[in-house]
């Protein structure tokens, strides 16, 4: 059974390759999404797959890329039906 989840990230998590660091585990991990930048500094990102690989990202989330800082990462179950192709990173 596939979940989804939806989270924001707060801290140094702009500038610093997150984005791309979040999609390169989220597809090691066999999950697909999207990630993105806020306009006020945080990052977005929506995930779906199987429950212990989201738990797995949301532990990733918390620790981010190497030259990232992470003071919060605030996540929700979502209960959409969305379906995506792969994981993505939008502007």
């Amino acid at each position: 059974m596939s979940h989804a989840l939806h989270c924001i990230v707060e801290g140094k998590v702009q500038g610093v390759f997150f984005r791309a660091f979040t999609r390169d585990e989220a597809l090691r991990l066999g999950l697909t999404g999207w990630v993105r930048n806020l306009a006020d500094g945080r990052v977005e990102t929506v995930a779906r797959g199987q429950e212990a690989a989201l738990e797995a990202f949301r532990d990733f989330l918390h620790r981010g890329s190497p030259m990232a800082r992470v003071d919060s990462v605030e996540c929700e179950a979502l209960d959409s039906a969305e379906e995506f192709s792969g994981f993505e990173i939008r502007r």
